[in-house]
């Protein structure tokens, strides 16, 4: 029973990625600039929400000096 949900769940994540490959061909075929457009700006939220992310996480080793340590 395990495989087969496993592979349930690969074939839902196989549609979903298609789905989604197939709309954005779609879209960038009858509005080329506009998805352009919207792409640079989705990738570039990402990449702002990536750097922002990396500066604000920590895992609180940071705080303590060399020699001590953590409960």
């Amino acid at each position: 029973m395990w495989h087969s949900a496993y592979a349930r769940a690969n074939l839902v994540f196989l549609l979903v990625l298609a789905l989604s490959a197939l709309t954005m061909v779609w879209l960038f075929w009858h509005h080329p600039l506009k998805t352009l457009i919207a792409t640079i700006a989705v990738l570039a939220a990402l990449g702002v929400s990536a750097r922002l992310a990396r500066s604000v996480d920590t895992d609180g080793s940071s705080d303590l000096e060399h020699g001590e340590r953590s409960i």
